[in-house]
């Protein structure tokens, strides 16, 4: 039986999303850039504003994803492909809906979380279904894996972001624990994240991702000594896990190679 074939949705969506994000920031819509916005919410976990540059990484990655999936015949013979079926679609609406939030009711941003948590289940979907869909060729590895990869691993950090902001919009008192406190609590949940999906997948690019938001964090916050060193550390020990990960990845490709 023929599956339905979504790449020229995936194009589509794709685009609309580049051309959204192109106006949040040239507009820009709502009369705010996003970062004028993010400034608003001045929480602790928020990293300095180059790592933002993470975006055009992910959305070249993306982009080579979505003329590797438009290729003759992707759809129909590669598993990898047909493992992702709606999911990137849905992923890019709720890219287009966070930013359009985000711009409009950024006078309830909690509005703009529920966005944030849907893009990160649709790219939680892809990952797993990913991981299921068997073997990687080498350009399926650079074209479909490591895009997810770090797309999933830099909307983990942005969820985290968004929540803390909601938090910080209520004026939570967070139990009357000083903000530092759960900054570093924060950091603290996210390397276990990154520990526990990165580990067991063999995925440092995953890993990686939360390294470059840590060291964004301490350079931002570098004047709080708990967290800058916090995040310092705790970036440091996922450098050594994404670097054992690369090996033992390595190790395996050329054990098989063997066999």
């Amino acid at each position: 039986m023929r599956t339905f074939n979504y790449k020229w949705l995936n194009i589509l969506a794709f685009a609309a999303v580049l051309a959204v994000n192109t106006l949040a920031e040239t507009v820009p819509l709502g009369g705010k850039t996003t970062g004028e916005i993010s400034a608003m919410f001045p929480v602790l976990f928020t990293p300095a504003s180059y790592t933002f540059s993470m975006w055009i990484l992910i959305y070249l990655l993306l982009a080579g994803f979505v003329v590797h999936q438009a290729l003759p015949g992707k759809d129909d013979v590669t598993p990898t492909i047909r493992s992702i079926g709606p999911l990137f679609v849905f992923s890019c609406l709720f890219n287009i809906g966070w930013i359009l939030l985000w711009h409009y009711l950024y006078t309830q941003v909690w509005v703009s979380l529920i966005a944030m948590i849907g893009l990160l289940t649709s790219l939680i979907l892809i990952y797993n279904n990913l991981r299921k869909a068997g073997t990687f060729t080498t350009v399926e590895r650079w074209l479909v894996r490591l895009p997810f990869s770090i797309y999933l691993g830099w909307i983990s950090v942005a969820t985290i972001i968004n929540a803390a902001v909601v938090l910080y919009d209520t004026q939570w008192n967070g139990f009357s624990f000083r903000e530092e406190a759960w900054t570093v609590l924060m950091l603290a949940v996210g390397a276990l994240l990154a520990w526990v999906v990165g580990g067991p997948n063999r995925d440092p690019a995953f890993v990686l991702v939360f390294v470059w938001a840590y060291i964004g964090i301490a350079i931002k916050q570098q004047d709080i000594a708990t967290v800058a060193y916090t995040a310092y550390g705790l970036a440091a020990l996922l450098t050594l896990l994404a670097v054992s990960l690369t090996f033992s990845r390595r190790a395996d490709t050329h054990s098989a190679s063997l066999q």
